[in-house]
């Protein structure tokens, strides 16, 4: 009897796998590397950029189960380290030289939702610098923390976490947290702000920065990409722009932000249920920065994506004009060239 269910358990697996990889179209993007599986369940990947040897930056994705954690792996796709274990770690992002004991760190941030708690980790060590990591939502009955984009601000280089959560309410869905010094050499959270509508339809997770423009890009799902200036100290919380709606399949989910320039390139956001990416210009409509209109959709080689990072450094080789990083179904990550990516945009404009 066992063996007959085993049987029937794998048959099922082939089958819905098999109707996954029907829907990824033959023309489909193909990724230069697919990177090492993880033991539960990728969600979410961010890009380290080596500032001595470029060609050494470290991709780090999540595994996101109650014993999962941040793995960080090499542009070969190896797993190179895995972080202590986490409590469901959800969505990561990457900042650079927040200053601890004097130093500049540079540092991993993850959503642990099991907790209600961020975890803040240096690189490329995936060391824990948290002190056992910081709690967020509190006072809230809606916490279980998913989404997270780092903004570093220009003026005075102050790093925040933005957090979304499974549920919250319109207005005040994302909360925003300045990050520091303990004053002993481990990093604090002090929120300096609660923002974000939301439209009740299905959740917010995908949650991007754009550090050079100064603004907040988050997946309303199902309903559309919503955006906001990053700096609490505008003290506006006004919606800037609401785009995308009607050209998704199903769920609009990870965000990544390719940059050509301080204020050119392009935003890239999953379309998952037709494993495809909608890609509209980083800087708006020419006249209109807060339209967007949608330039390509490209069939990539990933099954529901979740998330996704884009970055344009010179990484050496084949991805002299950078790296697009998408998490797919089948535990794993796949690593684009840009160039690739790239293609079907200059085909679109002919």
């Amino acid at each position: 009897m066992k063996k007959i269910l085993l049987l029937a358990t794998l048959c099922l697996v082939a089958t819905s796998c098999g109707n996954q990889l029907a829907a990824v179209r033959k023309d489909a993007v193909k990724p230069m590397v697919i990177a090492q599986q993880l033991p539960h369940d990728t969600d979410d990947p961010a890009i380290w950029i080596n500032p001595v040897d470029a060609t050494k930056s470290v991709i780090i994705g999540t595994d996101k189960d109650s014993d999962g954690g941040l793995y960080a792996f090499d542009l070969n796709g190896k797993i190179i380290k895995k972080s202590i274990p986490l409590k469901r770690p959800n969505n990561v992002d990457i900042a650079y030289g927040l200053i601890l004991n004097g130093k500049k760190v540079d540092v991993a941030v993850t959503t642990e939702r099991e907790t209600n708690s961020i975890r803040i980790f240096s690189l490329p060590d995936l060391e824990p610098i948290d002190n056992g990591g910081i709690a967020v939502f509190e006072g809230e009955t809606l916490r279980a923390p998913m989404g997270i984009g780092l903004y570093t601000r220009a003026t005075d280089q102050a790093i925040f976490a933005v957090v979304g959560r499974k549920e919250g309410p319109s207005g005040s869905y994302l909360w925003q947290y300045k990050l520091q010094d303990n004053g002993q050499g481990t990093v604090m959270g002090e929120v300096v702000r609660k923002f974000g509508n939301y439209s009740g339809t299905k959740e917010i997770e995908a949650i991007a920065v754009d550090n050079e423009l100064g603004t907040i890009l988050y997946s309303d799902e199902q309903f559309g990409i919503r955006k906001y200036w990053a700096d609490p100290a505008k003290n506006d919380n006004s919606e800037l722009a609401l785009f995308g709606k009607g050209d998704f399949k199903g769920d609009n989910e990870g965000i990544a932000i390719y940059k050509k320039s301080a204020t050119e390139g392009y935003i890239l956001v999953s379309n998952q249920q037709a494993n495809t990416f909608m890609v509209y210009p980083r800087e708006g409509a020419k006249g209109d920065s807060n339209s967007y209109p949608l330039l390509v959709e490209i069939p990539t080689s990933t099954i529901e994506c979740d998330g996704a990072d884009a970055t344009a450094v010179n990484l050496g080789g084949a991805l002299k004009n950078g790296m697009f990083v998408a998490m797919s179904n089948g535990l794993t990550f796949h690593f684009y060239s840009w160039d690739t990516m790239q293609q079907w945009i200059d085909k679109a404009k002919k």
